[in-house]
């Protein structure tokens, strides 16, 4: 099959595969060793990585690292901590998303035009980090509370309009007018139409939210001082760049000379760990990122 492609394929064309497939070759084994790279050093000993003895696969197994990282109690809360933002800011963001899409999805709605000007202009203009700290922190008392991480970026413009997208050239309008005439309120149309046809862009959108809250850190850098409340990514980030990974490490002072080393190898433990949610979430949704990735595309 292969030759006969390449025989009907000018001798342009296959230059252009080969390019194409050198380029290729290289940005994936950019992407692919650090991944490869990072996950090894996790598994292998400090002696071997930090020597330079381990350069793509473990080197001397070990599983010490992963132990002195779940030894330390910082790491356990911030997952609970994480896991409830997780949670509870993706179920705020896909209840205030759906409530803005739907009702600008509908073409009885008076004005949705210049309202759907007005949500956009927020993605453009914003008040500045100093203005929006000082309504969160001082007007609204939120400080060393999770609803500082979830309120303010309770919905996306960007989001809503791929969701609006979908509502207006994925489920026929008739739908709507035939429950409406079966005696629906545009609530119950919404409930028992639209959302039961909306797997795909439902759960695509409750991806990008979910992955969002769990990488984000910079809110709860300005705003949670309280430890216990802190997520993981806020202690990933003391781990990696204020170099705090000694203090997962319980130690006798007849270790402290491996101490630098172990600190380098469980940096890499813990990237592994926090990764591991959004990779086992990923495959229960993938089958919708397909459909939901081609959301909004010209349709003939």
């Amino acid at each position: 099959m292969f030759k006969n492609l390449t025989k009907r394929m000018s001798k342009g064309d296959v230059i252009f595969e080969i390019v194409v497939c050198f380029f290729l070759g290289v940005i994936a084994i950019s992407i692919l060793y650090p991944l490869i790279y990072v996950v090894s050093a996790s598994f292998s000993d400090a002696m071997s990585v930090t020597s330079g003895k381990m350069i793509l696969w473990p080197v001397d197994l070990t599983l010490e690292n992963y132990k002195e990282v779940f030894k330390n109690q910082n790491i356990i809360l911030g997952f609970r901590n994480s896991f409830i933002i997780l949670f509870a800011g993706t179920a705020v963001n896909m209840v205030m998303t759906v409530l803005a899409a739907y009702p600008l999805s509908r073409r009885d709605l008076w004005g949705k035009g210049v309202i759907l000007k007005l949500i956009t202009f927020t993605m453009f203009f914003g008040g500045g980090l100093i203005p929006t700290y000082l309504l969160i922190s001082k007007y609204l008392g939120l400080m060393n509370n999770w609803l500082a991480l979830i309120l303010p970026g309770a919905i996306s413009v960007y989001n809503m309009i791929i969701m609006r997208t979908y509502f207006m050239n994925s489920i026929p309008y008739e739908l709507q007018e035939a429950a409406e005439i079966d005696g629906c309120t545009p609530m119950g149309t919404l409930l028992r139409v639209m959302l039961p046809l909306s797997g795909p862009v439902l759960a695509v959108i409750a991806l990008y939210y979910g992955v969002g809250h769990w990488n984000s850190y910079f809110n709860a850098l300005l705003y949670i001082n309280n430890e216990k409340l802190a997520p993981l990514q806020l202690y990933l980030r003391k781990v990696l760049t204020l170099n705090n990974a000694q203090s997962l490490m319980t130690m006798g002072s007849d270790e402290m000379a491996r101490q630098a080393m172990r600190a380098e190898t469980i940096k890499y433990s813990v990237i592994v760990v926090s990764s591991i949610p959004m990779l086992i979430i990923y495959p229960f949704v993938q089958r919708f990122f397909v459909k939901g990735v081609m959301i909004g595309a010209v349709k003939g």
